[in-house]
């Protein structure tokens, strides 16, 4: 690990112990390396999603619908993605020439996963307790911003075409495009006799996401 990553890793929050581990944290599976990110991730997403989860529950009276509903959208992989741009994340992750090159660096799929692999290298580091300070600290704009208290928009569209007596949208992937580490996905959603809408992501339930939030501003 370079002085400048874990400089800073140590600047963003995060406490370095065993250096191997958080090497493996940033490295994607481009490299060819035997420890990856992989393992990590698995491990992190618990995390994050409990860390979440318990400042949710203290911190609302709400049902578990709507619990669940903020969970979702502030563990989403569009969420994690925008945390890791804002963190400055991109220039330390170690990657293949070809996969940057490709826009491995910027995609949402790669950067959401390594925060996730870099929480599970914090608690194993550091503990429960540590790991969930840090996800409050990273998250907190995404937890004051109301992040997930709108419907999200699949939701949106089901209720609205049974309210208004339509067939269950049906969701289409028309397109999909890139290499397996920075797919584009594009999908497109229709009601029966009422018409249809598309969207396009870095993933298949972001981009149903889009198509169903285009389709509601057109048609709903």
């Amino acid at each position: 690990m370079t002085p400048e990553t874990r400089a800073w890793l140590e600047a963003t929050g995060f406490t370095v112990k065993d250096e191997s581990m958080w090497q493996s944290a940033l490295t994607h599976g481009s490299m060819g390396e035997k420890r990856d990110y992989e393992r990590l991730e698995f491990l992190g997403d618990r995390v994050l999603g409990l860390s979440i989860a318990d400042w949710l529950y203290a911190q609302s009276d709400a049902p578990e619908g709507k619990l669940a509903q903020r969970l979702n959208a502030i563990v989403s992989r569009e969420m994690c993605a925008e945390v890791a741009r804002g963190i400055g994340l991109a220039p330390h992750i170690r990657i293949s020439k070809q996969a940057r090159a490709d826009g491995g660096h910027d995609s949402d799929n790669i950067l959401g996963d390594v925060i996730e692999s870099l929480l599970g290298a914090q608690f194993l580091d550091n503990g429960f307790d540590a790991s969930r300070a840090l996800v409050r600290d990273l998250f907190r704009p995404a937890l004051e911003s109301g992040a997930g208290v709108a419907k999200h928009p699949k939701s949106a569209l089901q209720e609205w075409a049974a309210g208004n007596r339509r067939a269950p949208p049906k969701y289409e992937v028309t397109d999909r495009s890139g290499p397996d580490h920075a797919q584009t996905f594009t999908v497109r959603v229709s009601v029966h006799k009422v018409g249809e809408a598309e969207g396009t992501a870095s993933s298949k339930g972001e981009a149903e996401k889009a198509a169903a939030k285009a389709f509601m501003e057109q048609f709903g």
